[in-house]
């Protein structure tokens, strides 16, 4: 990556919409146009947990502008996620095919966890440098993030079901406040934080680094001649507090320096702000520029620099469920020749298909350590329901579907139901690692043997060197069922 590159990160938040536009420069990202609108996506979820119209409305017309400002950007310059909202959304695939192509670039759907990991490297860029554990908390619409990490890596992360947006509607709605209501807010706030709060309570002193705007409005209104640095104190929360109440409708009235936009989801967000203080033992608090989509950008810089957070992620997974590493690599290397082959004419080409096909095959075993009995099937469930760091949500499909796939009947139905530009290209990928799988079959020493592959009408041709298949009776064997697996799949498999 060269010095000059620019790179751009799109958040879809609950409440608001982001967008940063920086500059590599001499090993550094320097900020070239930032962009915030309130969209209030989070406000738009209805019982049935579907968008409203008039939130998807704002949401397109927002992108629409983004868009404008990254018309000379190409794909793997510009990351675009989604959080809280868009996890929860029950018609979320629809949104994001409209948003996306608003917006010009495709948009990933992140875990709560890994937003977490994302905010922590975003923030750990603006904290002062040293090797002492540090605790950040973020606020976000309808997600609270608490992380504890160490210089630039996350060590504990949790990612909690509540935010500015969710807990103001509940409890503060049309701009009400009231003692009573806040009690109550605090006390919803207070059942979310007691679970994980012995996991970060007195880990890093009593100091802690805020993101978000509920944080950073929170040290804009405390500051002052005696606190030109806006240090966010529970004295001064328990001020602000009372201001609010004072005002009682927000609507009308509001505390100095809180301003239009912020106001209807400020008081959620104060609440659960004053309880992660006393659940966390935070006595004083200084807010943090920078989050989530200076994450982002990072993490670009990372997986462009061979400090990709999901390969680190694929190594834990090998030494937690004791991968035979050495027939791994094997299956791995079969794998990636035989899509170096295919890719062309499979159409397989762009950022993610060949090292998706890589981690799949490496991973490809982890089921073992549960147990033998369908281990493809425990190995599919353990990859689409861990914390896997530097993962979207739809990266972890892709990949627990390829796993899940791997070996027996394969199920038309488990790719259909991925997102339509990958049904097939998942299908591809899947048959290329069942292959690799079915060569490496016999785990003995000999070296692989050079099998060409290519696409022919309907399917694949293979060709073994003369006599290798006369030699190896079991792989005959098991080329032969695979061809009425594949052919089912309306695949055809020649070999020869």
């Amino acid at each position: 990556m060269l010095d000059g590159q620019v790179l751009a990160a799109v958040d879809l938040g609950s409440n608001s919409f982001h967008m940063v536009v920086a500059r590599l420069e001499h090993g550094r990202l320097s900020v070239l146009d930032r962009i915030r609108e309130m969209v209030r996506l989070g406000a738009g979820l209805d019982d049935q947990d579907c968008l409203s119209q008039d939130a998807v409305d704002r949401a397109i017309a927002c992108l629409q502008r983004f868009r404008e400002r990254l018309h000379s950007l190409n794909a793997a310059s510009v990351r675009a996620v989604g959080t809280n909202t868009l996890r929860r959304a029950r018609d979320r695939d629809a949104f994001l095919a409209r948003a996306s192509s608003a917006l010009g670039h495709n948009i990933d759907v992140i875990s709560g966890v890994e937003e977490a990991r994302l905010v922590y490297l975003g923030a750990a860029h603006d904290l002062p440098g040293g090797n002492e554990e540090r605790l950040v908390v973020d606020i976000g619409g309808g997600s609270t993030e608490l992380i504890v990490g160490r210089g630039y890596d996350a060590e504990r992360l949790e990612s909690l079901y509540m935010g500015c947006v969710s807990i103001s509607s509940a409890f503060f709605p049309n701009g009400r406040v009231t003692g009573k209501r806040f009690r109550l807010a605090r006390i919803a706030a207070r059942q979310e934080l007691e679970p994980v709060a012995p996991r970060f309570r007195g880990q890093c002193g009593d100091r802690g680094y805020g993101t978000s705007g509920t944080i950073r409005a929170t040290a804009r209104m405390l500051s002052g001649d005696d606190n030109p640095s806006g240090i966010i104190n529970r004295a001064g929360l328990n001020q602000l507090e009372k201001r609010l109440i004072d005002c009682r409708d927000l609507h009308r009235r509001r505390p100095a320096g809180l301003g239009d936009q912020r106001a209807p989801v400020f008081p959620g967000g104060l609440a659960i702000l004053i309880e992660a203080f006393d659940a966390l033992g935070i006595e004083s608090m200084v807010a943090v520029d920078s989050a989530l989509r200076e994450g982002l950008l990072y993490d670009m810089l990372g997986r462009m620099t061979d400090e990709d957070a999901r390969e680190r992620s694929v190594r834990s997974l090998e030494a937690r469920f004791h991968v035979d590493l050495g027939h791994a690599s094997k299956v791995e290397a079969s794998a990636l020749d035989f899509f170096a082959q295919v890719t062309r004419d499979w159409d397989l080409g762009g950022e993610l298909p060949r090292p998706l096909l890589g981690w799949a095959a490496r991973l490809h075993e982890i089921g073992l350590d549960i147990a033998h009995a369908k281990y493809h099937f425990h190995g599919a469930y353990l990859l689409r329901n861990a914390d896997l760091p530097g993962f979207t949500t739809g990266e972890q499909l892709l990949l627990s579907t390829l796993v899940g796939s791997h070996r027996r009947k394969l199920k038309r139905e488990t790719f259909d139901a991925l997102p339509s530009a990958w049904q097939i290209r998942a299908l591809r990928l899947t048959v290329i690692l069942r292959l690799a799988v079915l060569v490496n079959r016999s785990r003995s020493g000999e070296s692989r043997p050079d099998i060409a592959i290519k696409v022919g009408k309907g399917g694949l041709a293979m060709k073994f060197p003369v006599g290798w298949l006369d030699a190896h009776p079991l792989t005959q064997a098991d080329l032969q069922q695979e061809r009425q697996y594949l052919s089912a799949m309306g695949i055809r498999l020649r070999a020869g």
